[in-house]
């Protein structure tokens, strides 16, 4: 069973990671959220979940509004041809979350090592990251060290690579 929200803040807390988390109705998408957030200090993220043509996958966490060039971001995170999206089945089976849920912390749900994370290194200037704890009807906040720390405690320490143009 994939981990929810609550483990997630019992891991961060047995880490000790401070964050804060915000409630809110669910977003979907990059514009549904941006009534949320003014409210909330700090970069907020979009989640991109790909598979190259070798079956190899990705996550790749940038902040909201940048471009990330799918035609060509494969040659700078190591895949194996072009990707495209993940399907829906296979992002709920690596990593445990549905479509709009889809976060830098669901890695923790990704036992096998399947799932390669890649960071856009121009979400790494802010030092406050906000991302959904494995739904995306709130939105916690962690400091930039601390997500970095968490990912390598969940062995999915991530690549970090500019991919926005």
């Amino acid at each position: 069973m994939p981990a929810i929200p609550n483990e997630l803040f019992d891991m961060l807390n047995s880490l000790g990671i401070e964050t804060t988390t915000h409630e809110h109705e669910a977003v979907f998408t990059v514009s549904e959220s941006e009534k949320i957030k003014h409210d909330i200090p700090g970069g907020h993220t979009k989640n991109l979940f790909l598979k190259d043509k070798k079956g190899n996958f990705f996550l790749i966490t940038a902040e909201s509004h940048s471009e990330i060039p799918l035609n060509s971001v494969h040659g700078l995170i190591g895949a194996k041809g072009r990707v495209s999206f993940g399907k829906p089945d296979a992002l709920m089976e690596l990593l445990g979350v549905l479509p709009g849920s889809v976060t830098a912390f669901a890695p923790m749900n990704d036992h096998e090592g399947k799932v390669k994370m890649i960071i856009d290194e121009p979400l790494l200037e802010n030092e406050l990251i906000n991302c959904h704890p494995l739904t995306n009807e709130m939105t916690t906040t962690i400091s930039r060290e601390d997500l970095l720390r968490f990912l390598a405690h969940v062995d999915h320490e991530p690549q970090i690579v500019k991919l926005s143009q």
